[in-house]
């Protein structure tokens, strides 16, 4: 992968984790960092420039995390709505992932930071990005990551209840 070729923008109000993630991402090539110590200066910053990754902190003020994706993915006037993002946290809760599930976020990566955990997640947005969905109350990554072929509760997939064609069902 081309690491130099990416452009990545870091929200963080933590000073020292902006310079520990900058200096994990230099050191496997990227060249283009951009900071912003707050969601509202991370939202300025995409209108000012063009960003491939977003690598937020869930824990900030005055905007935190899931506020910033908030805006970023349902925003008249957001920079880039379908901008990946990748939220990290040290409140890896149950209720707070979903939270920022919900609110659009394509990867979480968990406090403390790791070099391969940094190269794992860039590595899963570039390599595998999952489509957008836009719904009602929703507009983000699919949430969707596998198909399990051994579920067996209702199929509330609105593309599973089309009729699929025959050569699709001969497959299975």
């Amino acid at each position: 992968m081309r690491y130099d070729l990416l452009k990545i923008l870091l929200v963080d109000d933590n000073h020292h984790m902006r310079v520990l993630l900058s200096e994990i991402l230099k050191a496997i090539g990227v060249q283009k960092i951009y900071e912003a110590s707050d969601g509202t200066a991370g939202l300025q910053m995409m209108k000012n420039h063009t960003i491939d990754i977003v690598m937020t902190d869930l824990s900030m003020q005055p905007l935190d995390g899931i506020d910033f994706v908030r805006l970023l993915r349902r925003s008249p006037d957001s920079p880039n709505q379908m901008c990946p993002v990748v939220m990290i946290t040290g409140h890896s809760t149950m209720s707070r992932v979903a939270e920022a599930r919900d609110a659009g976020v394509n990867e979480f990566l968990t406090k403390p930071l790791t070099a391969r955990g940094v190269l794992e997640r860039i590595n899963q947005i570039v390599n595998h990005p999952r489509p957008y969905v836009k719904t009602e109350g929703y507009f983000g990554p699919d949430r969707r990551r596998r198909h399990d072929p051994s579920f067996k509760g209702p199929d509330r997939r609105e593309d599973s209840r089309r009729p699929q064609p025959k050569a699709a069902i001969q497959e299975l």
